[in-house]
């Protein structure tokens, strides 16, 4: 019989993956073989499994956490929203279909099974599994026939510990606030709290401790500080996506779409001094960087006439024409292209015209393309050319089929055009190979040698994980966790 514990937060990004990931990795060290589940995630950053399934991208980090192979066990229902009100459903992994938000309301409990059987075949393999709960528990309006907070809580019998953020202030309201809306059953399952995000002298906050205590008889079980690692972020919450600040020597400027996709395709690039990576959803905000990306979307469509009601659409070809290096992928990729179709209303049907800056046609179909992939650059022309060669590895989630009659831009597809190129490859930079040689050259348009160090995105992804979950560790009463495990569980 496995043990388990669930992590619930007062409201969203209050850094419940992280403490998730840490905790998978804490147990790792301590000898168990832990997993990561979450039964349902909303997010647009979401990852391929080597057997070809799709699953919320923060269910794959705290598996790598955890040391073992990401599963669509952990994530069995992934939600991709493609329009304000609808979303694709994906179950298992794969996409069963584009629903409304107030029809999924209604049919989600018919997949309770899913979440049932997913869970249970994950207990067969480890002994410990670490739940992740999403937003807020206490979301008055749609905790009926909740699935994923304490409706998850009570079908696998597992304790909760609550966290809290800090940094946003009024914790004492977040944290006392959510336990006075639980149900008083509901209440029950929560064993202990976690105070996250804590900055400066943590003994300030003594007093807070006995405070909560006392105004809850719960425990705290720790105070996490603030902590600096690079890893990636779930969703479109992240800090990432407002800091538009230019700080380096070398100016990469990620196109904002309004559904982006897979942002954390870009993370490799904090590892190298001197660059800078600005998300800009304006005209305004673009300027003339060394680079522009233009990175996946759920909704190539819409975001293409986005690009051309902002001006965006203008100014990046303007960019092309100045000898500005761009690159696209997956929606990014198609983005470039001549034309992009969807005959069977796949995102929202019809046809645009693409930004024409590649020699590519897309047409969306039916069915999606989930796959992970290994491959090298072929002989590129261009500003690229740098890239010719190179290995790389990555994942593909992709709707839409792209044709081009040229040579064609790796050995997995994609196009080039001069100083434009593209591909369907998310990860395509984690490779040290791609990015430090990218890196390279940027430097060497500005007449600079570059002489930082390059590292493959996985090892370094390692070593943060590694800084996490030492810094959680140290902070949080991991005997006070296990105890509560055992207790809630019998074991």
């Amino acid at each position: 019989m496995s043990d388990s514990m669930m992590l619930q937060g007062t409201m969203s990004d209050v850094g419940k993956s992280f403490i998730t990931a840490a905790l998978c990795r804490i147990f790792k060290e301590d000898g168990h073989s832990p997993s990561p589940f979450k039964s349902q995630n909303m997010a647009l950053n979401s990852f391929v499994t080597h057997d070809g399934f799709e699953i919320g991208r923060a269910q794959a980090l705290q598996a790598m956490a955890a040391g073992i192979e990401p599963s669509p066990l952990m994530n069995p229902i992934l939600l991709k929203p493609t329009t304000d009100i609808g979303s694709q459903v994906i179950v298992n992994g794969k996409v069963l279909f584009n629903m409304k938000a107030a029809d999924y309301f209604k049919y989600k409990t018919k997949l309770i099974p899913d979440i049932l059987s997913a869970y249970n075949m994950l207990c067969e393999k480890h002994d410990i599994i670490v739940i992740e709960g999403a937003g807020s528990p206490v979301e008055l309006n749609l905790k009926k026939d909740d699935i994923v907070n304490m409706g998850v809580a009570k079908l696998t019998n597992s304790p909760v510990i609550l966290v809290g953020d800090i940094d946003r202030g009024g914790v004492f309201a977040q944290i006392v606030g959510t336990l006075e809306l639980l149900e008083k059953d509901e209440r029950s399952f929560v064993k202990g709290i976690i105070i996250n995000k804590f900055r400066g002298d943590k003994t300030l906050f003594n007093d807070g401790i006995k405070i909560l205590e006392d105004l809850t008889n719960k425990p705290v079980l720790g105070v996490i500080p603030y902590i600096n690692c690079d890893l990636e972020d779930e969703d479109s919450l992240s800090h990432k996506l407002t800091d538009r600040s230019f700080d380096g020597i070398i100016d990469i400027a990620v196109i904002k779409l309004p559904k982006i996709s897979n942002f954390t395709d870009f993370d490799v690039f904090s590892q190298y001094d001197g660059v800078s990576v600005r998300f800009v959803s304006k005209v305004t905000e673009l300027g003339d960087p060394d680079l522009i990306i233009i990175p996946g979307t759920k909704s190539t469509i819409s975001d293409m006439n986005w690009l051309k009601r902002t001006g965006l659409a203008e100014h990046i070809k303007h960019c092309f024409d100045a000898d500005i290096p761009i690159f696209g992928i997956c929606g990014g990729y198609q983005i470039m292209g001549k034309t992009i179709s969807d005959p069977d209303n796949t995102e929202c049907g019809g046809t645009v015209y693409g930004l024409g800056i590649l020699n590519t046609e897309t047409v969306f179909k039916n069915e999606k393309t989930q796959r992970r992939t290994v491959g090298t650059f072929s002989d590129v022309l261009g500003f690229f050319s740098c890239l010719s060669g190179a290995s790389f590895y990555g994942y593909e989630i992709h709707m839409g089929e792209t044709s081009d009659n040229g040579t064609p831009l790796t050995s997995c597809g994609g196009s080039f055009n001069n100083n434009a190129a593209g591909c369907y490859v998310h990860g395509i930079f984690d490779s040290a190979d791609v990015c430090g040689r990218l890196v390279k050259k940027l430097y060497e348009a500005k007449g600079l040698t570059y002489t930082g160090g390059c590292i493959d995105r996985n090892e370094y992804r390692e070593t943060q994980l590694d800084i996490l979950s030492r810094n959680v560790r140290e902070n949080l009463d991991i005997r006070q966790i296990y105890r509560i495990m055992r207790e809630h569980n019998g074991t």
